[in-house]
């Protein structure tokens, strides 16, 4: 039996229509047997709700990605008490964390607001029982840190993560989760923190529909590609392709708690 693989990271609702009906339909022909299918704000979880009321292998994640305006009072409200009203089928809080993007193309923006909106995103986590996903890169990644030790939060989700030696080392002691992009074929960066951080806390992930490069140039981002990232990651680590599979596949069973897939 082929591996099969889960894309613990994904925006499913910023398809196309035609490009996610065909990937849908392509999920079962790549082995593909789950997606996370994280959230940007409330439309964008109403519509991932939606996608895995039709298709049991999408699994929704419902949050507000930070890499935009601060959410009102108003809507925050709404998020919250959406995530309370389905939190069953919630799998997990997320996309949350800091602007770090935003924050570079301007520096005037203060990150306290952003960081009084994670924290009750944390604090919705730790009351609603589920793990949470985060966006938190660089200089960032130690504030989210200090807000999840705060909460005593241990199931977390680092999509993407990149940052300093230290504060890998601290995820690490904290049980925290990281998931692996394509981009682990080209990027050093990324090749580096697949050596240094353990199996166990890993995951893989495509971040669709964000594009790539290097040998995905040109390529609309696809589930599929996580096979490549797998093979890859056994290379780095010196590790037997079939055991890497399965690890990472288990790795993403565990952390969400999916009972089906």
């Amino acid at each position: 039996m082929e591996n099969q693989i889960i894309d613990a990271h994904i925006h499913l609702d910023m398809y196309d229509e035609p490009d996610r009906n065909m990937l849908l339909k392509e999920l079962k022909h790549h082995h593909v047997a789950a997606l996370i299918a994280v959230s940007y704000h409330l439309q964008s979880a109403k519509m991932n709700l939606e996608f895995s009321r039709i298709d049991k292998r999408i699994k929704p994640a419902f949050g507000y990605h930070p890499e935009q305006e601060l959410p009102s009072d108003r809507m925050l409200e709404e998020i919250i008490l959406f995530m309370h009203r389905h939190q069953q089928e919630m799998v997990a809080i997320g996309e949350v964390g800091l602007p770090y993007y935003l924050r570079q193309e301007k520096p005037s923006i203060p990150v306290e607001p952003y960081m009084e909106v994670l924290e009750l995103f944390i604090q919705q986590a730790v009351k609603l029982d589920k793990p949470i996903v985060l966006h938190a890169v660089y200089e960032d990644a130690p504030i989210v840190c200090d807000l999840l030790e705060k909460y005593s939060v241990k199931k977390a989700h680092f999509h993407w993560f990149k940052g300093d030696p230290q504060t890998v080392e601290r995820m690490q002691q904290n049980g925290y989760y990281i998931s692996i992009t394509p981009d682990v074929l080209y990027e050093k960066e990324i090749q580096r923190l697949v050596k240094r951080y353990p199996l166990a806390n890993m995951m893989v992930e495509t971040d669709g529909p964000w594009t790539f490069t290097g040998p995905f140039t040109g390529e609309k981002t696809d589930p599929k590609m996580i096979h490549q990232s797998i093979r890859k990651i056994a290379e780095l680590k010196g590790l037997d392709k079939e055991d890497v599979y399965h690890r990472l596949y288990e790795n993403t069973i565990e952390f969400y708690r999916l009972l089906t897939v």
